[in-house]
C-alpha cells in the first residue's frame, strides 16, 4: 500500500514542510557526490550508538561530538528509496500538522520527535557500531500527530497485489494504524539481537518512538491561532 494523497486541504502555506523536504533532498545529493568518502561522512554525522556509549573514553570523541549526531542524522539518508519514501510521507501528512501547530512549533515538534526517536533507538542498541540515519523517526512523529488530529481525513491508497492494482480512499486512521502495527511487529521481531544488523538497517523502534512521541506531543501543543485547518478529529477531543 502506498499513500498517494490526502483529501485534507491545508489552510496555510507549508513553509517548514517544504523547507525540510528541500533540505533533506539537497543534503542527500551532497551525500552521493562524496563517492568513496561517504562512509566516513556517515560515521561522523550519523548516530552511532557505540560512540555515544563510549564518548569521552575514545580519543577524539567527546560528548559534544556525539550529541550533535542525534540531530544531524535526521537529515541523512541511505539511498534514493529511503529519502523519497520519507519525504513523500512528509509531503502528504506534514502540511496539515504544520498548519494546525503553526510553523515555528511544527519545526520544534519535528526535531523533538526525531530526537526522541534517536534516543529510543540508542537505548535498545547501546553497542551498535553501525550509523543510524534518516528522517524516519521525525516523520513518524508527524504521522502520530496526524492520527490524533485528523483520523477521519480521507487518504488515497495505491493497492497492488500481484496483478491486482487499484486506488482506494480510506480513513487516515486505517493507513496510520496499519503503518504503526507493521513497525511494531517488525520491531518486536528484531528484539533479541541488534535491530540494525538483523533488519537490514531499519531502526524499527526509532519509528515507533517517533510515532508515539508525535501522538502524545500533539495533545500538548496548542492549535495555532491562525490555523484554518478543518478539524477531522472524532475520538480525541480535548
Amino acid at each position: 500500500m502506498i499513500p498517494l494523497r490526502d483529501h485534507n486541504p491545508s489552510g496555510s502555506f507549508p513553509y517548514v514542510t517544504i523547507s525540510l523536504i528541500v533540505a533533506n533532498s539537497l543534503i542527500f545529493l551532497y551525500e552521493i557526490s562524496l563517492g568513496a568518502t561517504l562512509d566516513r561522512f556517515l560515521m561522523h554525522y550519523g548516530l552511532v550508538p557505540f560512540l555515544v556509549t563510549n564518548a569521552g573514553t575514545i580519543p577524539g570523541i567527546g560528548f559534544t561530538d556525539v550529541a550533535k549526531t542525534f540531530f544531524t542524522s535526521m537529515f541523512l539518508h541511505g539511498g534514493w528509496l529511503h529519502v523519497i519514501g520519507n519525504m513523500w510521507y512528509l509531503w502528504i501528512f506534514g502540511d496539515n500538522v504544520e498548519d494546525r501547530m503553526g510553523h515555528g512549533r511544527f519545526l520544534a515538534f519535528y526535531l523533538v520527535c526525531g530526537l526522541i526517536a534517536g534516543l529510543v533507538h540508542y537505548g535498545l542498541n547501546l553497542n551498535s557500531k553501525m550509523p543510524t540515519i534518516g528522517a524516519s523517526g521525525a516523520v513518524a512523529g508527524v504521522l502520530g500527530a496526524y492520527l490524533l488530529c485528523f483520523p477521519r481525513a480521507r487518504v488515497d491508497l495505491l493497492i497492488f497485489l500481484f496483478f491486482f492494482i487499484d486506488v482506494v480512499s480510506v480513513p487516515a486512521a486505517f493507513v496510520l494504524f496499519f503503518w504503526f502495527i507493521m513497525q511494531f511487529f517488525s520491531g518486536v521481531a528484531a528484539l533479541g539481537a541488534s535491530a540494525v544488523q538483523t533488519s537490514g538497517g531499519v531502526a524499527w523502534w526509532a519509528h515507533i518512538g517517533g510515532f508515539v512521541s508525535g501522538f502524545l506531543l500533539a495533545r500538548l501543543l496548542p492549535r495555532a491561532r491562525r490555523s484554518r485547518q478543518a478539524a477531522y478529529r472524532v475520538w480525541f477531543d480535548r
